[in-house]
């Protein structure tokens, strides 16, 4: 018997799934969920989505906090969303400053290539949902589908991506999770 593929999600952290801040998410209580954002996660799961978190996070390799902050500000997370019926398959993101020069600092493709190897499949066509134009270029990069939300930096994004022809833009993620879970139906 073959298994069937995981259906993946995967969404960024700041500005989709909490509030995002110029001067960074440094402790767990900075971390505040935007409306609908975590019931979202937990229709996306009802519907038979698999939903993966990909984020850059350059303030660890700024040395604004260490990993065992983040790590207690995604156990934050976790049990918000957990709370909320929700369930985040697995975490993935990139500690470096953007002059390190990595593969894995989204606009380039090294998250969500390690997201494809941790669960076996390819992200081709599978939603990919940003507020900025780095996270839509990751998933052009795995031929995923770009989702835009205007929550976060989404309009101002919005607005500088004139050029993209076809690109779906919701307001928020619980306008993604109801598009994509209609069609999930």
């Amino acid at each position: 018997m073959s298994m069937e593929p995981p259906r993946l999600v995967v969404l960024d952290r700041d500005g989709v799934i909490n509030r995002d801040s110029p001067d960074y998410i440094r402790s767990p209580a900075q971390w505040i969920p935007l409306p609908g954002a975590p019931e979202a996660i937990a229709r996306l799961g009802q519907a038979g989505y698999t939903v993966v978190v990909a984020s850059n996070q350059s303030g660890l390799g700024r040395g604004l906090f260490d990993r065992a902050t983040l790590e207690a500000i995604h156990d934050r997370m976790n049990a918000v969303i957990e709370a909320a019926g929700g369930k985040l398959a697995g975490i993935f993101y990139c500690p470096h400053r953007p002059e390190a020069g990595c593969d894995c600092r989204k606009p380039l493709p090294g998250l969500l290539l390690q997201i494809e190897a941790a669960f076996g499949c390819r992200l081709s066509g599978q939603p990919v949902v940003g507020d900025s134009e780095r996270d839509l270029r990751a998933a052009q990069a795995v031929n995923a589908r770009p989702i835009l939300v205007r929550s976060g930096n989404g309009r101002r994004t919005e607005a500088q991506l004139q050029g993209w022809r076809h690109l779906e833009v919701y307001d928020d993620l619980a306008a993604v999770a109801d598009a994509l879970c209609g069609a999930a139906t």
